[in-house]
């Protein structure tokens, strides 16, 4: 039974009973699926490879959440620091919304990590399972032994990237020399960390085996979105109407190029038939410009029948670039990324704290008022690190002890040190500022903190 054909009231992939309907993308050759081939092992190569690249003795990108540090290229924030957080997850939404003004869904169809998974997907399940027909019939007949074992292995196949897919997210939290240990361990030992990539991988799996281009068009609000960031002036993938209209086969009188081949249907990875219009399900892969482009060659038409283009240019019109749009969110990505620049710029490889011990405000021995205070300090760099400490007040009698002078603090290490801070009870008249200066000796940053030093009736 032939799968039906694609409608704009209703959604290929679903029945009308509700139930899953599966698609059977055929394989596509051309210069956009070389292209998005390359561009997907890339992005699987980056990913693999971002916990092994060590930048200033950290990896690349390390979630350390076990110690509260996160290092991304070179740069080390503590948990007081997330705030610049806000800056880039904003800045990353922002910027996608910018390029789906000016490229439409470029993202999906190229960098989405769904995409890039499923890509892979297909491609296993054609090795094993065979071409799109071959699998359809499989699955609407009783399936033979060797098909039985050849979707059997399709499964183990899936299982085994699931779990290398979400062994490499693992690392991303614990470190690559930190995962390979767990790995050697009973589970048991780090039952955490298992039931972790036991659960991301069996969502993978999930997604792989069944769920799909589901994913896309019933979870992602990206699609629903793009209604409202794309205008006349986008560049989307859409069919030429003008060109292809008519449809008829080859010879037929008063025909456009359009042969009704349905081959842009077949290749399709969420069952669109692109020439009905620009759609929701529309990821923008391109396979269909690959295979519309293909026909055309083999009927020695020009090529483009199915094309990237605006709606504008489809139509006939000119494509504007610069429009009121575009230059508005190109002033709000300038002014997010100076304000995120500026915010990691104030960040500092270290982190001071100087806060009131627990319990009695001050002690009274004798003719002496003593305060005490915690100290903290945490140096964000892979190296050692010293950092010199001064106090200051206004008492003439104002001291300090029980805290170094110098202090030496280990790599990505912190440090703690009680400051006793006293005065001639004679010369306390009213609570006042003391200041500690904490200052490192391998740079220049310093840092001030300032608390007050009180006594009886302040």
């Amino acid at each position: 039974m032939a799968l039906p054909a694609p409608t704009l009231e209703t959604v290929t992939t679903i029945r009308q009973d509700g139930s899953r309907q599966f698609i059977y993308p055929a394989a596509v050759r051309g210069p956009f699926t070389r292209w998005r081939a390359l561009v997907g092992v890339l992005l699987l190569a980056v990913y693999a490879l971002l916990p092994w690249i060590p930048v200033n003795g950290n990896p690349a990108v390390f979630l350390d959440v076990a110690h509260r540090r996160f290092h991304f290229f070179g740069l080390t924030f503590v948990t007081q620091d997330l705030w610049v957080a806000f800056f880039l997850i904003s800045g990353l939404g922002f910027s996608l919304f910018y390029i789906t003004a000016l490229l439409g869904r470029i993202w999906c169809g190229w960098g989405c990590p769904q995409t890039v998974f499923l890509d892979m997907v297909r491609r296993f399940e054609r090795w094993i399972q065979g071409d799109s027909l071959t699998r359809q019939r499989s699955d609407q007949h009783p399936t033979s032994a060797t098909m039985g074992l050849r979707k059997a292995a399709t499964q183990v196949v899936f299982a085994l990237f699931a779990l290398a897919i979400a062994h490499v997210f693992l690392s991303y939290f614990v470190s690559i020399p930190r995962l390979y240990e767990m790995m050697r361990r009973a589970p048991g030992e780090n039952w955490g960390s298992f039931v972790f990539v036991f659960l991301v991988a069996t969502a993978l799996w999930f997604d792989f085996a069944w769920f799909r281009e589901q994913f896309c068009i019933v979870l992602c609000p990206y699609g629903r979105l793009q209604s409202a960031l794309i205008d006349s002036d986008t560049m989307v993938i859409g069919y030429d109407n003008q060109r292809g209209e008519p449809r008829g086969r080859k010879g037929t009188p008063d025909a456009g190029d359009c042969v009704d081949c349905h081959r842009c249907v077949s290749v399709c990875p969420v069952g669109i038939d692109i020439r009905q219009g620009l759609q929701m399900e529309c990821i923008g892969c391109a396979a269909c410009v690959d295979a519309c482009d293909e026909i055309m060659s083999k009927l020695e038409r020009p090529k483009g029948l199915v094309r990237y283009d605006s709606r504008n240019g489809f139509s006939g019109k000119p494509r504007r670039i610069i429009r009121p749009r575009i230059l508005l969110y190109t002033a709000l990505l300038l002014l997010g990324a100076t304000a995120m620049t500026f915010s990691i710029s104030t960040l500092r490889p270290v982190t001071v704290s100087l806060t009131r011990m627990a319990g009695m405000p001050y002690i009274i021995t004798g003719n002496e008022i003593r305060n005490q205070y915690l100290l903290r300090v945490l140096n964000k760099r892979n190296t050692p690190q010293h950092f010199a400490l001064t106090l200051s007040g206004d008492p003439k009698s104002l001291r300090w002890s029980g805290g170094e002078e110098v202090l030496e603090v280990a790599p990505l290490g912190e440090m703690m040190r009680t400051i006793v801070v006293e005065a001639a009870r004679t010369e306390v008249h009213e609570s006042f500022p003391v200041e500690l200066k904490v200052q490192s000796l391998e740079h220049r940053t310093q840092i001030k903190k300032t608390v007050p030093f009180v006594g009886p009736g302040y």
